[in-house]
């Protein structure tokens, strides 16, 4: 009996490999490959969460691909900038994921990569342009990371700081801390209201496409819109969940914007959005991708068992 509960251990270790990910990192030792720097818009930003340790620091270097760049400058976000930009921010708070953004010229739009996809649990790449969106940051390519397991909401905080110090300009706080609560609530619906992420990225979106068109004028014009989207995309919500979002999209809808500025970026982030959920449904269907490991890995599983058994 003992033989047969090893050899299950091992016939589920080994089958572990199937829906394991894989990560490479690009090399960060060969110069040759170095980046020119960007005379126009600058140099990349490379923001490190402030509780970082001195190894795991060095562990956010090699995930952001730092060493590649011809020159970057640094700096930490801290407690001191989640307050200046979130009004009920905590200044204790714990600052491990960190950032890269590298300005892009007008009209490049926003492009998100989480390089470390296992340790930021709850922010999607997704979600993260959605609130930069609304917090007034538009034209760069962002790279998020974080040595250990962490939500990523401080990402967010110290992308603000970073974009402030690449452009010179000064974020609207108001507009940051509308964006940080949007964040809040994507990762809440998401957590808590069994909605797929990719889904609640595209009912925030849908959304947001609908109040820059329509442009309403009461809580009651939002409201309908909301509860428009919910039924087109066939999310039910709990009523404190529909309300919840009905008064994020109110304050979003009552921000100094310019709507008419939105309309192109709000598309080509439907777009991005509606071609993750297509391949993953295509995925589901046709038994490929992550999908089909999923399915093999237990398969492989109950094979195992059942050969050892018989």
């Amino acid at each position: 009996m003992k033989k047969k509960f090893l050899a299950v251990l091992t016939a589920m270790f080994l089958t572990t490999s199937v829906i394991a990910p894989s990560i490479s990192f690009a090399s960060t030792t060969d110069t040759s490959t170095k980046k020119g720097i960007n005379e126009k818009l600058g140099v990349p930003i490379v923001v490190y969460g402030g509780n970082l340790s001195d190894t795991e620091k060095e562990s956010v270097k090699k995930s952001l691909d730092v060493a590649s760049e011809a020159e970057v400058e640094e700096i930490t976000v801290t407690g001191a900038d989640l307050v200046k930009y979130i009004s009920d921010g905590d200044a204790r708070s714990r600052m491990y994921s960190s950032a890269k953004i590298t300005r892009k010229d007008a009209g490049a739009g926003l492009v998100i990569n989480i390089v470390t996809p296992q340790n930021i649990t709850q922010v999607t790449s997704d979600m993260y342009s959605n609130a930069m969106l609304t917090a007034g940051i538009e034209d760069a390519v962002v790279e998020v990371a974080a040595p250990k397991a962490v939500t990523g909401h401080s990402a967010l905080v110290g992308i603000y700081k970073a974009y402030e110090v690449t452009t010179g300009e000064k974020l609207d706080t108001e507009r940051t801390d509308v964006a940080n609560e949007e964040l809040s609530v994507a990762t809440d619906l998401a957590q808590n209201s069994g909605v797929d992420d990719e889904k609640v990225s595209q009912l925030l979106t849908e959304i947001k496409k609908q109040i820059a068109e329509q442009k309403p004028a009461t809580k009651e014009d939002v409201e309908k819109i909301v509860n428009e989207q919910l039924s087109k995309l066939e999310i039910n919500l709990s009523d404190k969940d529909r309300q919840l979002l009905i008064d994020l999209m109110n304050k979003i809808s009552n921000l100094d914007i310019d709507f008419s500025k939105w309309g192109s970026q709000l598309e080509d982030l439907s777009s991005t959005i509606k071609d993750k959920l297509g391949s993953i449904t295509e995925d589901i269907k046709s038994d490929t991708g992550f999908w089909a490991s999923v399915k093999n890995f237990f398969q492989k599983i109950m094979d195992g068992i059942s050969g050892i058994f018989n």
